[in-house]
């Protein structure tokens, strides 16, 4: 009987060393790779050096970076919240309704992602603004303006992150098939039992990945928002608002006020790092 396989011959090779039946890695891709993960990291440890950790506390305890961080908090979970009530129907029909211009409506809800901040802001402005053709019509029958206000923040926010949130849902839903909807049918569920009892759980997380990176995308959100809601203490002011604003007034603070958005930012990768981070 011929002897099995030792555990040593079997293990695949995941290319973990530097050195192998493959050769050394090749220079020309070592110097570009090098000078990415430079280019990458250097700046964010700079960052922490930097940061003027004696006051750091005594900062974080004015008035204007309390305010800051008040709205800024408020509006990304107002906006995790507008994500979940109307994003999720919004990546269900995409995923489950066959429906003339269905990719044209996938199309129009990605071109947030790559649009620039600033245009969003006028696009916002255009639509919402005191002249603008839904806002005028707020305006004339109700008296209520949406620019300038925390409202806009939200709307801003909402605006930015909503197509991190839809897309991660819709991949969850495609990647989970329809087979248990139509078992669900077949015992005579309808479609909204089949939604909450089937679909959703399913696409769960999809759901809270879709959450957290459209939390994480309003935390950082500044172009849209200072165009179309403005700068203004206590009301529109948000943490990268305010870093702008200290930046050319007191450096200093700004780094305090970046630091702690760096923190948020790596404990969002700390809750997708099975997402993100873990090798195949």
């Amino acid at each position: 009987m011929p002897a099995s396989p030792s555990p040593e011959t079997t293990r695949p090779d995941r290319g973990g060393g530097a050195t192998g039946q493959l050769g050394r890695p090749p220079l020309v891709l070592v110097v570009p790779a090098a000078l990415a993960a430079a280019l990458l990291v250097v700046p964010l440890v700079t960052l922490v050096l930097a940061t003027p950790w004696g006051s750091f506390v005594a900062q974080l305890g004015t008035r204007a970076v309390r305010d800051a961080l008040r709205l800024t908090v408020l509006a990304s979970l107002t906006t995790v919240v507008a994500c979940l009530l109307l994003g999720t129907p919004l990546a269900w029909l995409l995923a489950r309704v066959d429906f003339p211009g269905r990719s044209v409506l996938r199309a129009a809800v990605a071109v947030p992602l790559v649009l620039p901040p600033v245009v969003a802001g006028v696009a916002l402005t255009t639509a919402l603004g005191r002249s603008g053709v839904l806002g005028s019509l707020l305006r004339a029958a109700t008296g209520v303006t949406i620019p300038y206000t925390t409202t806009a923040v939200v709307i801003a926010h909402t605006f930015v992150s909503m197509p991190f949130y839809v897309l991660a849902v819709e991949g969850a839903l495609r990647a989970s098939g329809e087979r248990y909807d139509v078992v669900a049918a077949t015992l005579g569920a309808d479609r909204w039992t089949t939604f909450r009892r089937v679909t959703l759980p399913l696409a769960l997380p999809g759901v809270l990945a879709g959450a957290v990176l459209a939390w994480a995308r309003s935390l950082g959100e500044f172009g849209a928002t200072i165009t179309f809601a403005g700068n203004f203490p206590g009301t529109t002011q948000t943490m990268p608002s305010l870093i702008y604003q200290e930046l050319q007034a007191d450096p200093e603070v700004a780094k305090t006020l970046s630091m702690i958005l760096l923190v948020v930012s790596l404990g969002v990768l700390a809750a997708l790092r099975n997402r993100w981070l873990t090798a195949p």
